[in-house]
């Protein structure tokens, strides 16, 4: 049961104070807090090493740097034309690897692959497939 506690606030005309005497309830009192209904988004459970939503994310991020490291999307030392065409450019950039792979291609393929694992385990769990 919730206790209304009952205080009162300083009234003022201008600058200067005017007595009150008119009690007003707490904020506290009367505002209940919320309650989560069910578990949304945030549900999602990372338990172990095999589970649904770590093959995912594994499965995705994986298959984008394949993708980048051996030319079928584009990257630094490639740029896609107008056509959706690659074609190869010097980019400046230093690497050490033989098709031209760099630290921001490694990085802009990571997160792009995160970003779609993230969009099939949301959709898998909206389907409720997951």
């Amino acid at each position: 049961m919730a206790t209304t506690v009952m205080t009162s606030l300083p009234q003022f005309n201008g600058l200067r104070p005017t007595a009150s005497a008119a009690p007003v309830q707490s904020l506290a009192a009367v505002v209940q807090p919320m309650r989560r209904k069910g578990k949304g988004a945030l549900g999602a459970r990372c338990d172990f090493i095999g589970s649904p939503t770590n093959l995912i994310m594994v499965t995705t991020t994986t298959l984008m740097l394949f993708a980048g490291r051996f030319g079928l999307a584009p990257s630094a030392n490639r740029k896609a034309t107008a056509g959706l065409k690659l074609e190869a450019r010097d980019s400046g950039l230093q690497t050490g690897d033989p098709a031209g792979f760099t630290l921001a291609d490694t990085l802009a393929c990571g997160s792009f692959g995160h970003i779609i694992g993230v969009g099939v385990v949301l959709g898998l769990k909206n389907l409720g497939a997951l």
